[in-house]
């Protein structure tokens, strides 16, 4: 943050707010965990504040501290527009356009409350009076660890706010594996766990609580693979009869894609998942190396992210998708040789 926006971020937190803080849609640890650890935080300075979440999230998650204070718009609707209606200050955090929020969108357009957004996506937009905006870091919850060092003092970070922005980097960093990884983020991570995150405990929750269906769906996702040499590519396609048949939760797919990256020579890995209650394609992209999901994304499936992991969407029907998907490829061919 630079000193502009800490101190206009102290001046408004200098008197007792009316405080929502906003995850993305379909939100993943990292949003959780950031809106969570810094609900937290607000909370021990004595400000009123609420998480609001559009839509529910994965059972993986369900275990995190505060969890169940979170509530949810598209399950109570009318009591999360009193709170958007009412608030002084909304926190919007790991999104960085209110299309990310879904059908909360025309809420969050209409409120009145001076917006703080904190996010490490590419080309934030502009409707936020202090944009901490930084596509360096490994993830939100290591941008609210520095948000609450720059106004305050990691002092207040307590275990629950520990685990929770703990969580958040394990889950964006693939376990400190991505290139977002630095040696800060270490440095953080190390001073999370000093302050009671439980890594090994974490790490056990998110990773090793998988249900029937989710190992059924992982089977299915990788019989399913394509590998395309040529384009040292891997994709994934699951329908919704796959998805139903092997009764799908939310978060059952969570980390998927991420296993064509697993094959030796291969540098883009991508999922589509048919969704026909939305009516689309929902699509992640994964890549390693100099090969940016994010600009693949942007230009032709209406997504967007960071360089190594974007998401994106298709209208089209799911063979539409992937033959488009596969036309696309040949001019990337140069930027694939790895």
């Amino acid at each position: 943050m630079n000193k502009e926006d800490i101190k206009a971020t102290k001046s408004l937190l200098s008197t007792p707010q009316k405080i929502v803080i906003i995850p993305h849609k379909n939100p993943d640890g990292d949003a959780i965990g950031s809106t969570l650890g810094l609900w937290y935080y607000l909370k021990s300075i004595d400000q009123d504040a609420v998480v609001i979440a559009p839509n529910n999230f994965p059972k993986f998650l369900k275990w995190m501290p505060g969890q169940e204070e979170i509530v949810i718009f598209e399950d109570d609707k009318e009591r999360a527009q009193k709170y958007i209606t009412d608030a002084s200050l909304i926190f919007t955090l790991d999104f960085n356009h209110l299309s990310r929020v879904g059908f909360m969108q025309e809420s969050l357009e209409a409120a009145e409350g001076t917006f703080i957004m904190i996010d490490h996506h590419q080309a934030p937009s502009d409707y936020a009076k202090v944009t901490y905006s930084d596509v360096s870091m490994s993830s939100t919850c290591e941008m609210v660890y520095n948000f609450i060092e720059a106004i305050d003092s990691t002092s207040k970070i307590t275990s629950d706010i520990a685990n929770c922005l703990y969580t958040g980097i394990m889950t964006d960093t693939g376990s400190f594996k991505y290139s977002s990884t630095t040696s800060r983020t270490h440095r953080v991570v190390a001073d999370l766990i000093d302050k009671g995150a439980e890594n090994i405990a974490i790490h056990n929750k998110v990773f090793d609580t998988n249900s029937p269906s989710r190992l059924h769906i992982l089977g299915c996702a990788l019989k399913n693979m394509v590998i395309l040499e040529d384009y040292h590519t891997a994709y994934i396609t699951l329908s919704q009869e796959e998805l139903d048949q092997n009764n799908f939760k939310k978060g059952d797919t969570e980390g998927i894609v991420n296993y064509g990256l697993t094959l030796d020579n291969i540098i883009f890995a991508v999922i589509f998942i048919e969704n026909k209650d939305e009516g689309i394609i929902k699509i992640s992209f994964r890549s390693q190396g100099d090969f940016s999901v994010n600009e693949f994304a942007r230009a032709h499936f209406e997504g967007g992210g960071h360089d190594n992991a974007a998401g994106g969407k298709s209208d089209l029907s799911l063979p539409e998708t992937t033959t488009k998907f596969i036309g696309l490829l040949d001019s990337y061919k140069d930027k694939l040789k790895g």
